[in-house]
């Protein structure tokens, strides 16, 4: 009898120290924000966490394929296993139930969607990580990184070249073919083609300044480039603490065969600011931001950039004699940066800001989408975040682009990925993958222009290293100085 009323004690008290699990109708605090996004089928397990969380427990399902991961704030899910759910899932949608414990008390969340496109992603990310204020370029890199792993190779680290500031790195169309520049009286446009690397002068002249902003046209031999004489303004106001504004800025061809660097003509007007240039996919026009010139800083408000379009011939690298607006400031009441052509040419990626051109200090920068073929603009409002949304750049099969969002914190910029339909409509955006979800939130660097490429970059930190102490730059041959 005694035996008996032992077991009932020992049920009852087992009871008693067993949660009670409640069920909660909302989606989990999840973060990075994986809930209702569409994600490509050939990226990293999206690893989350949810903070002050004890402990996690997470299930995710299609069809008779079931992974679980667990652990405590964060979860890290089986590589392999993703690998084959997210393959078997591909244009349809996993399911991922959450559970967890908050002292005593534990949830069991409503389960959310990830919708698997059966579009692919081009496999490699570049950035530049740079510190997000204004006083120094110190520790800057461009690492790229394996979106279907979380590999990472560091491309350039300014250390090894005397600290000297470097602009963000470019692929190009061509396998292997990418470039960037690098500042300082050893630097120069470093062109990375057919596994070899080239150091090439781009201020020569009476060029207004070296080659800043720009693209590689799709043949490979040619660059298109802005050049643009950048100051950076301080304000008195607490939302807007900077403002970059061009005093002058021209856009330039450059032959990479030849070196010659050949100024835009009918576009450098005297009277007009160009820049932010990029190639049609046809390789046949050249996109740009262009305004006109006002007095700086008197005008910093003021400046508008329509979106222009100049005839190329990628024979000889000669431009057009005349300039067509696509996008009209004035009309729009908007400033317009950055536009990216989509790769099958009919849809152009911009950023919109009220003035000015240097979105990435605007928290008013959003994307928009221009179909070239009807005119009509997508405002991405489900892409679009009350923080500074631009840096752009296309996946190679124009169903996903990538942009730096500083969307959280409002400080740190970070790569979000956005696919893209048939149709031009755009989805839920989510935050590149990472390990240890936690790297964002210790992170003292911001992801600066985001470049997608099918194709990894050929070289390392150690190859700019060398180039950069051992390598004269080419000088390159412009008009004026023939």
């Amino acid at each position: 009898m005694r035996f008996f009323a032992f077991i009932l004690i020992a049920i009852f008290l087992q009871s008693c120290n067993e949660k009670q699990v409640s069920v909660v109708a909302d989606f989990p605090e999840i973060f990075p924000d994986y809930v209702g996004v569409t994600m490509p089928p050939n990226i990293a397990p999206p690893n989350f966490m949810m903070r002050d969380a004890e402990r996690i427990e997470a299930t995710l399902e299609f069809n008779e394929i079931i992974i679980k991961a667990k652990g405590r704030e964060q979860i890290e899910i089986d590589a392999d296993e993703w690998k084959s759910l997210a393959q078997a899932a591909a244009g349809d949608t996993i399911w991922a139930t959450v559970t967890a414990t908050f002292g005593e008390t534990t949830n069991r969340y409503r389960p959310f969607p990830i919708i698997v496109a059966p579009d692919s992603l081009d496999r490699f990310l570049s950035y530049r990580l740079i510190d997000p204020a204004y006083e120094t370029y110190t520790g800057i890199q461009i690492v790229e990184r394996d979106v279907e792993s979380f590999d990472e190779k560091v491309l350039v680290d300014n250390k090894l070249c005397e600290g000297t500031c470097l602009n963000c790195h470019i692929y190009g169309k061509k396998n292997g073919q990418s470039l960037f520049h690098l500042r300082g009286a050893k630097g120069g446009t470093i062109l990375s083609e057919n596994g070899q690397l080239r150091k090439i002068d781009t201020k020569v002249g009476d060029m207004v300044a070296a080659a800043t902003y720009g693209e590689i046209h799709p043949n490979g031999r040619f660059g298109i480039f802005s050049t643009n004489v950048v100051v950076p303004a301080l304000q008195a106001n607490s939302v807007k603490r900077l403002e970059v504004y061009d005093t002058k800025s021209d856009l330039v061809v450059v032959d990479f065969k030849t070196l010659e660097i050949r100024p835009v003509g009918v576009a450098n007007d005297t009277l007009t600011l160009e820049t932010f240039p990029a190639f049609t996919p046809d390789g046949r026009s050249i996109i740009f931001s262009r305004a006109t010139e006002m007095p700086q800083p008197d005008s910093l408000q003021m400046p508008l950039y329509s979106l222009a379009k100049i005839d190329f011939d990628p024979e000889t690298g000669a431009t057009g004699d005349s300039i067509m607006i696509i996008w009209d400031a004035e009309k729009n009441q908007m400033s317009a940066h950055f536009p990216k052509p989509s790769p099958c040419g009919r849809r152009l990626l911009f950023t919109t800001t009220p003035s000015g051109t240097f979105p990435i200090w605007q928290r008013s920068a959003d994307l928009a989408m221009l179909d070239l073929e009807t005119g009509e603009i997508n405002r991405l409002e489900c892409v679009n975040d009350s923080c500074s949304d631009t840096y752009h750049s296309w996946s190679t099969n124009g169903r996903w682009f990538v942009f730096a969002s500083k969307r959280g914190d409002g400080v740190y910029g970070k790569p979000y990925f956005c696919h893209v339909d048939e149709s031009g409509k755009a989805a839920k955006p989510f935050l590149l993958p990472q390990k240890k979800p936690e790297r964002y939130d210790n992170a003292t660097k911001s992801f600066n222009i985001p470049s997608l490429s099918p194709f990894s970059a050929t070289f390392d930190a150690l190859d700019i290293e060398w180039l950069w102490e051992n390598r004269q730059a080419e000088k390159a041959i412009y008009p004026s100085c023939r």
